[in-house]
């Protein structure tokens, strides 16, 4: 009896620790930068696009597993339940499984660069590793300082764009820059969302994130704003002629929004409440995402 009741229990925990609908956070920078690679080249090698996918969800876990190993030092995840480290109580055991993604995903890049014999996308997915260290690895933990949505805009808009259009057509795109922004807004968005429900720990050891700055009220009366912004460039984008036509798919997925909006404006004061709030973040990423870069690849197929 006793068995049954905590099984299910365990495995939400498990679920919510290993966190496997945030790694749509590693796919669409990959799979927009390669669409945009394919509307402009009309080529498309698919054991490139592949090999990176994985190794991009591999490098994510890395820096998720790792994180929770830097938390669990400052005392910040002391109340979380689906933490790794206070699941297992094995620090040191999800710190090795994370450097052993780490190599496993810097292994797959490697191999790319092998294969094309230009070690620039190695080369950027090192900084968007170093990022993903100094955002809170010590001695910088820089997230604590308030910095963690930008670094987290520039590794997976603009750096990880780049590397993966990059690893399609070895050349740039300002196409492909425009791209990022969007996408970039989306991904800082997520962290944004996921510090409502734990504001008081945050501030308890004067971990200066945004909603610890600005206030619960006034960081969820900013967030209409945010989503607003990821829409109003696509638009913009569409009627320069950055974006096709079809780029417009990725209002469809405005309700998303909507309700993210909604659940966090109505009880930001609830934190309690707000705790799964940051994947219906991760939902409104994936799908418009997911649609704008079928906004690119459709007028070609």
């Amino acid at each position: 009896m006793t068995t049954r009741t905590i099984e299910p229990v365990n495995r939400k925990l498990w679920y919510a620790a290993i966190k496997p609908p945030m790694y749509s956070v590693a796919i669409m920078p990959i799979w927009v930068g390669s669409a945009v690679a394919f509307a402009e080249t009309k080529a498309f090698n698919s054991s490139i696009f592949f090999t990176f996918l994985l190794s991009a969800i591999l490098i994510l876990a890395w820096e998720n597993f790792s994180n929770d190993v830097f938390d669990s030092e400052t005392g910040v995840d002391v109340n979380k339940a689906n933490s790794l480290v206070n699941m297992t109580g094995n620090k040191s055991l999800i710190f090795w499984v994370s450097n052993f993604c780490l190599a496993l995903g810097l292994a797959g890049i490697s191999a790319i660069a092998l294969q094309q014999k230009d070690f620039t996308v190695i080369g950027l997915i090192l900084l968007c590793c170093g990022i993903g260290y100094v955002y809170q690895g010590p001695p910088f933990r820089l997230s604590y300082k308030g910095l963690g949505e930008p670094l987290c805009f520039v590794a997976f808009g603009p750096l990880a764009f780049s590397a993966a259009y990059y690893s399609q057509t070895k050349a740039w795109s300002n196409t492909n820059l425009a791209a990022s922004i969007v996408v970039g807004i989306a991904t800082s968005l997520i962290l944004f969302c996921s510090h409502f429900n734990q504001v008081k720990d945050d501030a308890a050891i004067n971990k200066k994130s945004p909603v610890v700055r600005l206030g619960s009220k006034r960081a969820a009366a900013l967030l209409p704003w945010i989503c607003s912004s990821i829409y109003a460039l696509t638009v913009l984008f569409v009627i320069l002629k950055v974006f096709p036509f079809w780029a417009l798919l990725s209002m469809l997925s405005l309700p998303v929004a909507k309700r993210l909006c909604h659940v966090i404006g109505t009880q930001y004061d609830q934190p309690h409440k707000l705790t799964f709030c940051r994947l219906i973040a991760v939902e409104l990423h994936f799908w418009s995402g997911l649609l704008l870069g079928l906004g690119f690849f459709l007028p070609w197929v």
